[in-house]
């Protein structure tokens, strides 16, 4: 393969905020600046919610203010609504995601509003950052299963795709945000959304409960899509969901990609190191695969 993916690495802020330890802000710049000198060139940065829920999220606009800005690097800021969006440009994010839960009580328990009610906010916010010139993605969470709901209907997830790209979003997520997905259904939705939306860029969002992680993300690899989410060293995973452990490793995925010839401009050592480094700001193991067994030399041309 020679088509490249983008990775939007999530660490800083999925990858945070469920943990115990609560980083200094100092600490998160730093994790932020070993990112980038790993080749990494799009980060999620923080995400601007309420601070008594998410407290690891709490010093979001102190974080960004910290931060260098290499040409060329998309810091992303979570938000929910028109309130977190307005801080988080006003912090300076040159790319905002929001979430739409595509299952309604997952959606009333995570942000506080059904379904329908997150479509309007994000319909209102994307045009509020087109309005600003600030890139506006959007992820559609629990599309391949709800921890309240169960099984997810691949229609309702495609109708909601379908208003959400209304108005034209950089990007459309699909997130398995309880880690339920297996490869052949991943590729079913993604074969579905390309038909219905051809033209719109597609990412996706995998965590590992299950340990099925990479293998979606391989079968997202194979139905074209521009980029995919992942964390370093495998940390995180959503606060609201029953027994959430972590997303795909960062050095996993990119050991895979490399491998398979899929080029991401991102080093393996640089990350391995990082999460070395990472693993003593927490105080405990990442859950990721890569950094306890190294890399390994790539196969030699015949």
């Amino acid at each position: 393969m020679d088509a490249g993916i983008e990775i939007l690495e999530v660490g800083p802020r999925d990858g945070l905020q469920i943990d115990p330890v609560i980083l200094p802000t100092d600490t998160k710049i730093e994790l932020i600046s070993r990112l980038l000198a790993a080749g990494l060139k799009r980060i999620e940065v923080a995400s601007f919610v309420n601070p008594r829920k998410v407290p690891q999220m709490a010093d979001a606009e102190q974080v960004l203010a910290g931060l260098t800005r290499p040409e060329g690097v998309h810091f992303t800021g979570l938000v929910l609504n028109r309130r977190g969006f307005d801080r988080a440009a006003a912090a300076g994010c040159n790319e905002i995601g929001m979430v739409v839960v595509a299952s309604d009580t997952f959606s009333v328990r995570n942000q506080g509003v059904s379904t329908e009610e997150s479509i309007l906010g994000w319909l209102g916010v994307a045009r509020a950052a087109q309005e600003q010139g600030i890139r506006a993605q959007v992820t559609i969470s629990a599309a391949f299963g709800c921890p309240f709901e169960g099984e997810v209907p691949l229609a309702r997830v495609l109708e909601i795709a379908t208003r959400c790209a209304e108005v034209e979003p950089f990007e459309i997520c699909f997130a398995d945000t309880i880690g339920v997905a297996v490869p052949s259904q991943v590729t079913e939705l993604l074969t579905q959304a390309r038909a219905r939306l051809p033209g719109t860029r597609l990412r996706c969002h995998f965590h590992n409960t299950r340990n099925t992680g990479i293998a979606n993300a391989w079968a997202a690899v194979e139905c074209g899509v521009s980029a995919l989410d992942a964390s370093v060293g495998g940390i995180g995973g959503c606060p609201f969901a029953p027994a959430a452990t972590g997303n795909i490793a960062t050095e996993d995925l990119i050991y895979m990609l490399d491998r398979s010839g899929v080029a991401t401009g991102v080093s393996l050592a640089g990350l391995i190191e990082t999460t070395k480094w990472l693993q003593r700001q927490l105080g405990r193991e990442a859950p990721g695969m890569l950094h306890k067994a190294g890399d390994f030399p790539k196969r030699a041309l015949q």
